[in-house]
């Protein structure tokens, strides 16, 4: 059989795997038929590494060895606010590492994200070979669109780790839209509100005749369904404490059964308009007493307690809409991607926004893989004639004296693209300069993400302002920055792949490669995956 390659949704909270069989895109089951597996890592006693539906019972059991939410993490530095936030959260131990970087360790190792993110990236891939029958060795993997370079890289290096040749890194917006479009003639603009685990995103594509053009896009890296999670952990420890004068969420055992409760009660909510909460012997009090907790949410209780979040995504939609030059009425039509857009109230606000229904019959949580996989055949296959143009989320800017930035490339701009800008020195005698690449929208330094730096050294020493240096930023089809500096006068050129500075070297990933060929993934028992991601 020729070699297959596969499309990943490597999710928040759940991950999804699909591949074009006999022409048809389909989502591949484990041995047990489950379709969406937890990206939850699960490091057991005995060495193994669980992952997927079974592992997500160990949060509660095995809590300090079990990783999950790893994706929010991913990319970014140890001082940034969510990895603060995570820390006081998360049952596992979240350290420092080289240059500012995140890591886990557990049971005495340390691991880098794309480390943990690799281990679900191979459980995928082992998913997919046992259903195909055969190696599987090439994958399309996607990301939020509101990724910046630092995440993007850090994804593509989990895939390399897993021993996947990754072939794009796409959007998960322009995967749902490939997904939508498929066999279909239409000539639309659609709108793919994206609301996952610990994401949003909204993309604006103009779908044509095997076209895909993505005409904006928007996000929100801090927001997802964990967040609507949190606010109904946040009313049960507050009712907690009010009744016991104890605190839940100083014990993160305690917090975690919260946790889970609550992501059930989020569900049973949506299902059903009403979810009875009850953790049986969640602490003990100052005298020795097992206590119980037992409460109700109602879905009034539960709109009014995330409506502020749900109105953060019409922010974003406004942003898209703002950069595509276009009002909610130009709309033909709305797709909703992950979990949480089962919630009536996310889809009776995005029907109120758009004026008009979102469609119905795509799965919110198979989308996004059956898209990945689509455009994973069609970078394999010389036949398939799909063209995608998808766009930079962010702007790119090159930082200037006094803490300021330079705009080079707007976001929104269709990638791939190449682009230079002429810089002078600036100081006489000037023998070398450090040229700092940055995302963002301000034109403070200070307020943008720094992908990284790099120097250029060997021009010509002469007065300030004498010497002329081209910097060219090139935007690869996977959103991923390079950055070249050339002397004007001498021809000398340097070039960097711009990765993040607490990122992993080419030495750390073949050590990563190795170490991850070495782990035996455990086979978990048949779990009912949840709802929700």
């Amino acid at each position: 059989m020729a070699d297959i390659a596969v499309g990943i949704d490597l999710g928040t909270s759940y991950s999804c795997v699909s591949a074009l069989i006999n022409g048809k895109p389909t989502v591949i089951p484990n041995e047990w038929g489950e379709l969406v597996h937890a990206s939850v890592v699960s490091f057991l006693e005995d060495g193994t590494v669980l992952v997927g539906n079974a592992a997500k019972k160990n949060i509660i059991t095995n809590a300090e060895s079990t990783v999950y939410s790893a994706k929010r993490l991913i990319g970014r530095y140890f001082f940034s606010d969510e990895v603060k936030k995570a820390q006081a959260i998360m049952p596992y131990k979240i350290v420092e590492g080289q240059n500012n970087s995140v890591r886990i360790e557990v049971r005495g190792k340390v691991f880098s994200l794309p480390e943990i993110s690799a281990l679900v990236l191979k459980e995928m891939k082992a998913i997919a070979e046992s259903y195909l029958g055969q190696p599987v060795k090439k994958a399309v993997v996607t990301v939020p669109a509101y990724f910046n370079d630092n995440q993007r890289q850090a994804t593509k290096d989990a895939g390399r780790i897993a021993g996947l040749d990754v072939l794009r890194i796409l959007n998960e917006p322009t995967a749902a839209a490939l997904s939508y479009g498929f066999g279909r003639d239409v000539n639309q603009r659609v709108v793919i509100y994206d609301l996952g685990g610990g994401t949003f995103d909204v993309s604006i594509l103009e779908i044509g005749k095997d076209v895909f053009e993505v005409l904006s896009t928007a996000g929100d890296t801090y927001l997802g369904g964990d967040d609507f999670d949190d606010r109904i952990m946040t009313w049960l420890a507050e009712d907690f404490l009010g009744k016991t004068r104890l605190d839940l969420r100083h014990n993160k055992y305690c917090l975690q059964m919260l946790k889970e409760a609550s992501e059930r009660a989020k569900i049973d909510v949506g299902q059903s308009g009403n979810a009875t909460i009850h953790c049986p012997g969640i602490c003990q009090d100052t005298n020795g007493q097992v206590l119980d907790l037992t409460q109700t949410l109602t879905q009034d209780q539960f709109n009014r307690m995330v409506m502020d979040l749900v109105q953060r995504t019409f922010k974003v939609c406004d942003e898209a809409l703002q950069s595509a030059r276009m009002t909610a009425a130009d709309v033909d039509a709305v797709i909703l991607v992950g979990g949480p857009t089962r919630l009536p109230i996310i889809r009776n606000s995005v029907k109120h926004y758009f004026q008009k229904l979102p469609l119905e019959g795509i799965d919110p949580d198979q989308a996004v893989a059956i898209g990945a996989s689509l455009q994973a055949h069609a970078l394999t296959d010389q036949k398939t004639e799909t063209f995608l143009v998808d766009v930079t989320p962010l702007s790119l800017r090159i930082g200037t004296v006094g803490g300021f930035t330079e705009k080079i490339i707007d976001k929104n701009t269709p990638i791939p693209i190449e682009k230079s800008k002429t810089f002078t020195t600036s100081r006489d005698g000037q023998d070398k300069v450090r040229i700092r690449v940055y995302q963002g929208e301000s034109n403070r330094a200070e307020q943008c993400e720094l992908l990284g730096e790099f120097e250029f050294a060997g021009f010509r020493i002469g007065y300030r302002g004498e010497v002329k240096i081209d910097v060219t930023f090139e935007i690869d089809s996977n959103g991923i920055v390079n950055v070249s500096a050339t002397d004007q006068e001498t021809g000398q050129r340097t070039s960097t792949t711009i990765s993040l500075s607490s990122g992993l070297s080419e030495a750390d990933i073949k050590k990563s490669q190795e170490a991850n060929q070495q782990v035996t993934l455990a086979r978990g028992a048949k779990d009912l995956p949840a709802a929700a991601k």
